[in-house]
């Protein structure tokens, strides 16, 4: 929740909160209709464990409030690591969960996502392939299949962990610790961020769509997918470049290290 003022209503035992701010109304008008009214003025946001440094960081990094990237000063809200392959970053993921947290991992929409499960199938395809890696996408719709829970449920179920997560159905949900592969659609280059419409197999960027917009979009798609993390997040890129400028902003930079701070 982001800060904005929270208006809370009572009247004896009964209370009630507007779900919209633009439903609060104003102090005036409560007392009018005889009702005790209490403010509560919220100066700060709870996503990322809270850390108001860690998203602007994040959105810094990607350039989208005009911006460059920073090496990260860890505030001791969220831990924020590198990887170096794919594999290594859902190991990690998987010594979290042994500890009891709970992990997701995520991509970039670099990859086509097969919809349509068929009866002759045996398990998910795996199309999210990185070198020797790949991993399934998350399931599409509303049904179970292979013991794969349906995206609205991928955050929430433990057998989410399994499929890769895209932005549409990441966003909205959080988790203590967020995997995220950045994909080739968004490159660094010597000194700035080259995005790679071509690299991109999201359905909804169609050869009308202006070349500003996807820009804009597949920055915000890593800036979603980056602050789903409640206790942290860990990276890898599939480009060399990127890793390495991910490595000079971001300390720890191997999983070993990283272990030790959990």
């Amino acid at each position: 929740m982001d800060a904005e003022s929270l208006s809370s209503c009572s009247t004896s035992s009964r209370w009630c909160v507007p779900a919209r701010w633009d439903q609060a109304g104003d102090r005036t008008g409560r007392r009018a209709q005889g009702l005790d009214c209490t403010v509560v003025e919220l100066d700060g946001q709870f996503r990322c464990g809270g850390s108001d440094a860690y998203e602007k960081w994040v959105i810094d990094l990607l350039g989208l409030d005009g911006g460059m990237p920073s090496q990260w000063e860890p505030d001791g809200k969220l831990q924020l690591l590198t990887a170096e392959t794919p594999q290594e970053l859902e190991d990690f993921l998987v010594a979290r969960r042994e500890e009891g947290y709970g992990a997701r991992m995520s991509a970039g929409y670099c990859w086509k996502w097969t919809t349509k499960i068929t009866p002759e199938m045996t398990t998910l395809p795996e199309d999210v392939v990185i070198g020797q890696w790949s991993g399934p996408w998350n399931l599409y719709g509303d049904r179970s299949v292979l013991g794969a829970p349906p995206a609205p449920l991928w955050a929430t179920d433990p057998a989410g962990f399994g499929q890769v997560g895209c932005v549409y159905t990441a966003q909205g949900f959080e988790y203590d610790w967020s995997g995220v592969i950045i994909g080739p659609d968004l490159v660094w280059r010597t000194d700035r961020w080259v995005v790679d419409r071509s690299a991109s197999k999201d359905p909804s960027f169609t050869k009308a769509t202006p070349d500003d917009d996807v820009d804009r979009l597949i920055r915000n798609t890593y800036k979603v997918l980056l602050t789903r993390g409640m206790v942290g997040t860990i990276l890898y890129s599939t480009d060399a470049e990127t890793r390495e400028k991910l490595r000079s902003l971001i300390h720890p930079a191997s999983r070993a290290e990283a272990a030790a701070l959990v």
